[in-house]
């Protein structure tokens, strides 16, 4: 059983942990909120910075590129160097960059600025789900943490672009970057408050592996430029197709090197345990999932039904509203069925619901609907209960890695989900998918399109899912998670 590092008792309810929880929250708040509050933004900032429209992509892809690249190097130094000081520089790092906002006057200053807030979310949401499982000795009360966490981040990204829009009508485009300093400021006097100094003899003694590093980051930063290029360029062009190999090839050259190395930044027999891969192929299946569908819902709402942006905002409500609504559901139903059958059973509405996107969407929105809230539903459990699964499955020096690991699965998956849809689409689809008016064999070719990815996603999900099963039947679990659930 996981015995706390901290000087102190672990708390024994997260009423007991409020500051340290408050802190934790609004650093996953930050990295909610952050791209959901900026993209109804665009426009204007193409407007006032002249940007063209790969600037404008920049603005918010330089974020995703740089966080989902550099987790795992960020991760490895917290588990060196201290969870809870990495991610204190990172909330410093973040203020900066955010006031910085004030001074952007290009969008390749834009594109800088976002480039840091990745750098600075990195060093800190891996950071909070770690800190957040070490603060507690109870499985019961970490998965409770956990939770609360992940429904304070669901706001942020649920009122994003509601907030974003109001503010807009009353101030510049720049507050919606600045309103970042005030919950850096809370996130910092929380953690400091709240969670004890990091202790020098639970940390990691052998020094970063600088190579493996540098393969590792290469590899992500490539496996997340591919999707993008396969959606902007489509399956047509060398560029997608390059950076996808490039990607294929770093991963080759990273495994080899972590194979042999002295101090390997990742150890990959951690990776192969059952908890720890199975809960990364659940988050997977889960990632793949929610970007894909979101893709093909908001395109179909739009494009193919005729509503408007608004409405189609309004139409991902089933998604957002089971999300928030379910948080206080996890906790019980772990408590009741167990931590293996959360996660599986999380995964089959996951499939169940991607499934019924195939074979039942092009019905009409209460399908959609339905689709939607499955996979949310779905989402719920099985993404708290993977999380936690790969941390128990790690030892105790390697929580933050662990959690890089958990971010970086969910990113790159995303990223997959992305890709394949937009790749059938272009595949398929002739002409123009932004046109005004198809014609008759373009909206043919348009639901054919949406069906087959809906097929292909659903696909993935499955194999995902079923070796995550697979591999977490493997693993006993311990007498002493089983007590903590119990009590």
């Amino acid at each position: 059983m996981f015995v706390s590092t901290d000087s102190r008792r672990s708390p024994t309810s997260l009423r007991e942990a409020w500051v340290a929880l408050a802190g934790l929250s609004a650093v996953f708040l930050f990295e909610m909120l952050d791209n959901s509050i900026l993209t109804v933004a665009l426009p204007t900032i193409g407007r006032e910075l002249g940007a063209s429209t790969v600037a404008l992509q920049w603005v918010t892809g330089a974020y995703g590129v740089v966080f989902g690249g550099s987790m795992l190097v960020f991760g490895a130094v917290a588990d060196r160097y201290g969870r809870r000081r990495v991610m204190i520089v990172g909330l410093v790092l973040l203020g900066v960059a955010s006031l910085a906002t004030a001074l952007v006057t290009t969008a390749p200053e834009l594109i800088a600025v976002r480039a840091l807030m990745g750098v600075a979310a990195a060093m800190t949401t891996p950071g909070s789900i770690a800190l957040a499982f070490r603060l507690f000795a109870d499985d019961g009360l970490r998965v409770r943490a956990t939770t609360l966490i992940s429904t304070v981040g669901l706001v942020g990204l649920a009122v994003g672009p509601t907030a974003g829009g109001l503010v807009l009508a009353v101030a510049p485009w720049q507050v919606l970057l600045l309103v970042n300093v005030p919950i850096a400021v809370l996130a910092i006097l929380g953690i400091r408050l709240g969670i004890a100094a990091d202790d020098p003899t639970d940390l990691r003694r052998d020094p970063v592996e600088v190579p493996g590093a540098v393969l590792g980051t290469a590899t992500i930063v490539l496996a997340l430029l591919a999707p993008t290029l396969f959606v902007e360029e489509g399956a047509g062009s060398w560029a997608p197709w390059t950076a996808a190999a490039a990607a294929v090839v770093a991963a080759v050259a990273f495994v080899r090197r972590e194979r042999s190395a002295r101090h390997p930044l990742l150890d990959l027999a951690l990776v192969a345990r059952p908890l720890v891969s199975g809960g990364l192929a659940y988050k997977a299946a889960a990632g793949v999932a929610t970007a894909g569908l979101g893709y093909l819902v908001t395109l179909q709402l739009q494009l193919d039904l005729g509503w408007s942006p608004a409405a189609a905002a309004l139409g991902m409500l089933p998604q957002v509203v089971v999300l928030i609504a379910a948080g206080p559901f996890v906790n019980p139903f772990v408590q009741r069925v167990g931590f293996d059958a959360a996660a599986w059973s999380g995964a089959v509405a996951i499939v169940a619901g991607l499934a019924a996107y195939t074979l039942l969407g092009g019905l009409g929105y209460p399908a959609i609907a339905a689709a939607l809230a499955l996979v949310a539903a779905g989402l719920r459990i099985s993404g708290v209960v993977a999380a936690v699964n790969v941390l128990r499955g790690l030892p105790e020096d390697r929580t933050s890695i662990g959690a890089a690991l958990v971010d970086t699965s969910t990113e790159v998956s995303s990223g997959v989900g992305l890709a394949v849809t937009g790749t059938v689409l272009a595949a398929l689809f002739s002409g123009s998918i932004a046109t005004a008016d198809w014609s008759a064999a373009q909206t043919v070719e348009f639901r054919d399109a949406v069906t087959l990815s809906g097929a292909v996603l659903t696909a993935l999900a499955t194999a995902l899912a079923g070796w995550a099963i697979v591999r977490t039947r493997r693993s006993r679990r311990a007498p002493e998670a089983v007590d903590a659930l119990a009590g």
